[in-house]
């Protein structure tokens, strides 16, 4: 059903001419098995004329009910009001026609060459008018049901279409929060240096610089390849190799395999961030951060590893970073995807991303 309601206009319109002339052929065999089994004397001409004449006027008619059927739909009163005046006129005026094409076409019927058309038509009107009515009934239904099924599909599309509205509406609003985040931690950085050692404030604000124009380039992304979000990451860690000098060794772990990887934009910064923040920069010895992804099945793996002061002891509080991190994850695969948190054995903070691997397909 819901195949037919979404196929072309032109495809319809042929199921359509198919079914009525199916059901005028079937008719015409069924009359003629009919004569056959009571001796008369027959021919195809008549019942074949007779029987598709009135499948193809109910054809024509068919968009004429599905106008009727929408205008009686409000209420009960207007139902009967449309269809009890509606279904008379046009069963007494379809009748009318095939009595007057078959009798145009066929003449009077053989058993009885001198009967008028006057006559012909008192014999066959009450029959075939009840028949027809019969018809209207039947097509009012199916054209109903029809409506119904298509009204139902397309309010679904819609929730579906509002429900995508607004899970990207909730994406865009994270992944803009995240940017001003990040702007003032590294402006605050700047500005510490700018009196200090200004040759290295101005690196980090050309760094800056390349990493604003890569997100403007992707600013209408919510999720990029794992090679782009590398290219974001490495302007991000340029800034602050700047701002942590000799104080920070960074070890990158990016498996082949993953490169082409469906990440969500800006996804790993916020964790580099905080492992920087809270991990390493209070640190008095020199810290190492590593950035490992893997494939894992259908899952890919990202992992964030510091050896810095690690957790507190009453466990992580999740701000910003982590916070919208995980909300971005959650809309967009789910209970597929996790962010687990713990302190490392040998010291420091680990975090593990993981959800459905999707392969660019650009």
């Amino acid at each position: 059903m819901s195949d037919l309601m979404t196929a072309p206009r032109w495809k319809i319109w042929g199921l359509v001419f198919a079914f009525w002339t199916l059901l005028g052929l079937s008719y015409t065999a069924s009359s003629v098995m009919s004569m056959i089994s009571e001796g008369e004397t027959f021919n195809w001409i008549r019942p074949f004329t007779w029987n598709l004449t009135n499948a193809y006027l109910w054809m024509l008619l068919t968009p004429v009910v599905a106008w009727l059927g929408h205008q009686g739909s409000r209420s009960w009163g207007r139902f009967w009001a449309v269809h009890a005046p509606a279904s008379i006129l046009l069963a007494a005026a379809e009748v009318a026609l095939v009595l007057s094409i078959y009798w145009t076409l066929c003449g009077p019927p053989m058993s009885q060459p001198h009967m008028t058309f006057g006559a012909f038509a008192r014999i066959q009107f009450a029959y075939n008018f009840h028949l027809s009515l019969l018809t209207y009934g039947v097509m009012l239904v199916v054209l109903r049901a029809i409506d119904s099924q298509r009204r139902l599909r397309d309010e679904r599309v819609r929730n579906a279409q509002l429900e995508t509205q607004l899970v990207q509406s909730q994406l865009q609003t994270l992944r803009v929060q995240l940017q001003p985040h990040f702007l003032f931690n590294t402006l605050n950085a700047i500005s510490a240096l700018a009196l200090a050692d200004p040759v290295q404030a101005r690196q980090m604000i050309a760094r800056l610089s390349d990493f604003l124009r890569l997100t403007l380039e992707e600013r209408h992304a919510q999720q990029v390849p794992l090679s782009r979000e590398m290219e974001f990451l490495d302007c991000y860690l340029g800034i602050q190799q700047v701002r942590f000098q000799d104080r920070l060794t960074t070890h990158l772990d990016v498996s082949v395999d993953t490169m082409r990887a469906m990440v969500p934009n800006m996804i790993l910064q916020p964790l580099v961030e905080n492992a920087l923040r809270h991990g390493l920069l209070d640190k008095t010895e020199r810290g190492t951060l590593q950035i490992a992804t893997r494939r894992d099945g259908d899952a890919l793996v990202l992992r964030v590893d510091d050896d810095g002061i690690g957790l507190p002891p009453d466990g992580a509080k999740e701000g910003i970073g982590i916070g919208s991190t995980r909300a971005r994850l959650d809309m967009l695969f789910g209970d597929a995807a996790t962010v687990d948190m713990q302190r490392r054995e040998e010291g420091g903070t680990r975090v593990e991303l993981r959800f459905p691997f999707r392969e660019c397909v650009a």
